[in-house]
């Protein structure tokens, strides 16, 4: 038995964690630890089928700590005990296959997911199974109750037809996405479970009992009561509450994949927002995600929400795009650092009606191995997820980005919308291992764009750079749109002297931008001269509206994102509203390889086609050809799913998966700059504060990133230095030479040394 002691003591033998009281009496029984951790995790994981499995990785993932190395550990002992490998050994031998997946989750459940079979900075699992491990004490056998059968997730279906050489390929990675799904169902239900015992959950927020003001049909009140309110008007208002009814009424159709091709300036948002919340309440789905293709306007997006849910919005929408990582505790301690770890982790579980988030964010945590970034995988099963410009999937990671998408559809009861003006051509025929059964949720596509045809886009001449400066010059109102930022800012400084002269660029903190986008929207409502030069940010959901659009050579789908930034309210005629593109006479603004790839496609495309350039047929032969172009190999650049085709049970690549799965080819660290007065002060507290989530919250808003060699260069020379670094470390880096940023151009290095790293930061 787990308890000892004269009759009527119950006085447990074996604990799971400590606290401060020598004589134990408070401390958590290992037995209620694991029942409340299989309980939590079954719970997260019925929602997909897997609820029995869940249970069993809660109960296991502790069972090393029935030892009495472990117990000794807990009164003081300085010996390190691994208590994972015994739950995972168990799973392993009582399950077979099925309790491989599970050994994996088990013995992960602290450093992370390891490769099955192949080293890694973790110990590989087939090293763990085998290692040699402290006596194991009978009793726990008593304790808990494991179920004697083992089968797979409840309704799981293959990829393709059952037995086909596709369902076959595919099967390893649905594999390797069941274990990580198994996996965060664990890791959240231990880091909750660990919260509630020292008394932290409520504080932490990761205890929310479901609020019923913040139900879902409650949320669908207040949106519905925002869109009464709407402007009805004019030419497109019509057209947009024409789009906004019948994708409501689609809400019905089963859960699965969904497509929504609608033009800029067609009400996508909002539509999408409202279908979520129909489509959720119609099917019992329990969230809404929204994955954003570009941190610049993840804020911008969820004030969007916040602004339609009313009162309520603020308390159900969650913004998840920290550049920050919370610092690690020290080490000195093993068992201490693993719960004081839990309890300081910053990452969300992503337990809120709204969730609005980044690609990154969204996709690098379905590939991931670590507790902290998987904690929140499970709440997207069983949610409704919109992927906002679905097109800017990056190309070298596009084949695992779709198998996931497929995944989620497929067997985790989410319903994804690929939301978009450009939608990429993703389905079977045109992308191996694309997608199935997509449905399109707009009216009547064609017709759709041929009604919301605002403006003219052509060709023009190679330009020179003075010759690009005379366009500008000659016009009163125009954007022009390039593809880097040093070309940005050259064209700018061009015209520096004219009024109305406006320059935007990465190289700005968003407080800044949203300053300088405030200014330009001014000045166009009042008519006065307003000409801006800016790299591809502004094409990323910024709502100006310009006569005339001047776009750098790029991809078809960059060249509509710009003509949504003409005539976009319609106010103007067809022939008054240009988007002309343009290729630059001077090699250094040359665009990267890869998005000359994309205008190579584009031109291809554009040399053989007659009418509207940004019709959803022209945009899907230009996906078409542009993939094509690219080929197999290079839409999976990693080789992931070519990794995962000759994996088995015992051999999934669980760690290296999640070090080569990165949306973002080159690593940008963020620096913050001392814009404002609100920025310093947030400064000043930081200094004295014990946690800087909050803190680092409001700093997001000052952020500019930087490519590793730019950064380097600029610490190198102390002009970025780290704030506190006796408190915070490296977390928190800051501008010192404030000499080096400015009201035009933002972050600007003009001294030699710096103009190479210049040239690389697109």
């Amino acid at each position: 038995m787990s308890d000892e002691g004269p009759p009527g003591a119950t006085t447990p033998r074996f604990y799971a964690h400590s606290t401060k009281n020598p004589d134990a009496s408070d401390w958590q029984s290992l037995p209620d630890h694991l029942r409340a951790v299989g309980q939590m995790a079954e719970e997260f994981a019925t929602v997909f089928g897997a609820g029995t499995m869940a249970r069993a990785t809660g109960y296991l993932h502790d069972l090393g700590k029935y030892t009495l190395p472990f117990q000794e550990r807990l009164r003081g002992s300085p010996l390190r005990v691994d208590h994972s490998t015994w739950g995972a050994r168990i799973a392993q031998q009582r399950w077979g296959r099925m309790g491989h997946l599970l050994a994996y989750a088990i013995a992960g459940h602290h450093a992370g997911l390891a490769n099955g079979n192949t080293p890694g900075e973790r110990t590989a699992l087939a090293d763990r199974l085998l290692a040699e491990l402290p006596a194991l004490d009978p009793v726990w056998e008593q304790d808990i109750s494991l179920p004697a059968r083992l089968g797979g997730p409840e309704g799981f279906r293959p990829y393709g037809a059952l037995g086909s050489q596709q369902a076959n390929d595919r099967y390893p990675f649905q594999l390797a996405f069941l274990t990580r799904m198994l996996f965060s169902c664990l890791v959240d239900a231990d880091f909750i479970d660990t919260e509630r015992f020292y008394g932290l959950g409520s504080e932490q927020g990761n205890l929310r009992e479901a609020d019923p003001a913040l139900s879902l049909p409650a949320l669908r009140d207040q949106l519905d009561h925002y869109l009464k309110g709407l402007p009805s008007g004019g030419d497109v208002n019509p057209l947009r509450h024409s789009i906004l009814s019948h994708v409501r009424g689609q809400a019905d159709h089963p859960p699965g994949l969904f497509s929504l091709t609608v033009p800029t300036g067609g009400g996508k948002t909002l539509a999408s927002l409202a279908f979520a919340l129909d489509h959720a309440i119609r099917h019992g789905l329990r969230r809404v995600i929204f994955v954003i293709p570009f941190t610049s306007i993840v804020e911008q997006n969820a004030a969007v929400f916040r602004r339609a849910l009313g009162p309520l919005g603020d308390a159900a929408v969650l913004e998840h795009h920290s550049a920050f990582t919370e610092q690690t505790p020290p080490r000195d301690d093993p068992e201490k650092y693993q719960s004081v770890q839990k309890l300081r982790l910053a990452m969300e579980n992503w337990d809120a009606p709204i969730v609005v988030t980044t690609a990154v964010q969204f996709f690098e945590s379905l590939f991931a191995a670590k507790p902290s970034q998987c904690r929140k995988l499970h709440n997207i099963a069983g949610s409704v997820v919109i992927l906002d410009e679905a097109q800017t999937m990056p190309l070298r990671m596009l084949r695992p980005c779709v198998a996931a998408i497929d995944e989620l559809a497929r067997n985790y009861r989410a319903s994804v919308v690929l939301c978009t003006a450009t939608q990429p051509a993703l389905d079977e025929s045109a992308l191996e291992g694309g997608l199935e059964k997509v449905h399109e949720l707009a009216p009547e596509t064609a017709s759709l764009f041929q009604q919301l045809e605002r403006v003219r886009v052509r060709p023009m001449r190679t330009l020179s750079d003075e010759a690009l400066t005379a366009e500008m010059r000659s016009r009163e109102q125009v954007l022009c749109i390039v593809n880097n930022r040093r070309h940005a800012r050259a064209v700018y400084q061009s015209m520096a002297d004219l009024p109305g002269a406006r320059h935007l660029t990465t190289l700005m903190c968003a407080k800044h931008r949203s300053a300088v986008l405030d200014d330009i929207r001014e000045l166009l409502k009042n008519q006065q001269p307003c000409r801006v030069v800016s790299t591809s940010l502004i094409e990323a959901g910024v709502d100006v509206d310009f006569p005339t659009v001047l776009r750098a050579e790029a991809g078809l789908d960059s060249i509509a994102q710009a003509a949504g930034r003409c005539n976009r309210e319609g106010t103007r005629s067809r022939d008054a509203s240009e988007v002309l593109v343009f290729a630059n006479e001077n090699k250094d603004w040359a665009p990267p390889p890869e998005l000359e790839q994309h205008a190579d496609a584009a031109r291809e495309v554009l040399r053989h086609h007659v009418g509207n350039p940004l019709s959803p047929e022209v945009i899907r032969r230009y996906f078409e050809r542009l993939y094509r172009q690219k080929g197999d190999r290079e839409l999976d650049a990693a080789k992931l799913m070519s990794m995962l085709k000759a994996s088995e049970f015992d051999r999934l690549p669980m760690e290296t998966l999640a070090k080569e799965f990165k949306m973002i080819d080159s690593v940008q660290m963020p620096v913050i700059v001392p814009y404002d007065d609100d920025a310093r002060k947030f400064l000043r507290a930081l200094e004295f504060a014990e946690s800087s989530g909050g803190l680092a919250r409001k700093l997001q808003s000052y952020l500019v990133q930087l490519p590793r060699q730019g950064f380097d260069a600029l610490h190198k020379a102390g002009a970025v230095t780290a704030f506190a670094p006796d408190k915070w470390g490296t977390q928190f880096m800051v501008l010192r030479n404030e000499d080096l940023y400015d009201e035009q151009s933002g972050l600007n290095w003009d001294n030699p040394s710096f103009l190479k790293v210049s040239s690389l930061v697109q």
